[in-house]
């Protein structure tokens, strides 16, 4: 069970992510249908670690094995989407493939549960800021490279 919970007007959501990078760019993923990329990764489940959580949606969503190398960041999250208000905590490591061939990888990658709508793809950092990567202040822990950090997002109306 994923760790969503309604606290009067909000949901407050755990999720983990990763940053997968090479070649000077960052494995993203995004719905055909939307207007925005975001980090791979997904909701943390009760009982789970987000290290765990990172690896598993990895082999959920492309089939590939990473392992964590470090922790990113921490980053508050308050955003709105379809009508409802989240307060997320967003937990991001540091990971790379366990498979050397799959280190090679740069071309765009398809979910291998069936979800057609979702694609990744690889972002160049040095060009971060012309994505809509959400949550946006990603962009400037991209950026910055200094790790580990704590940031705060707001994209609330």
């Amino acid at each position: 069970m994923d760790i969503t919970v309604d606290v009067g007007e909000y949901k407050l959501n755990v999720r983990a992510a990763v940053i997968i990078n090479h070649n000077n760019k960052v494995l993203v993923h995004r719905n055909v249908n939307s207007d925005h990329y975001a980090l791979i990764g997904g909701r943390v489940e009760i009982g789970e670690d987000s290290e765990t959580t990172v690896k598993r949606e990895l082999k959920e969503e492309i089939g590939k094995d990473i392992e964590i190398t470090g922790y990113i960041s921490t980053i508050e999250n308050f955003f709105e989407m379809e009508g409802s208000k989240y307060h997320e905590i967003l937990f991001v490591h540091k990971g790379e493939f366990i498979d050397e061939d799959d280190k090679k990888i740069e071309d765009t990658l398809k979910n291998v549960e069936g979800k057609d709508y979702l694609q990744y793809e690889w972002l160049d950092i040095d060009k971060i800021e012309q994505y809509p990567l959400l949550p946006e202040v990603i962009q400037k822990v991209l950026k910055e490279k200094s790790y580990p950090v704590h940031k705060i997002n707001r994209d609330e109306k």
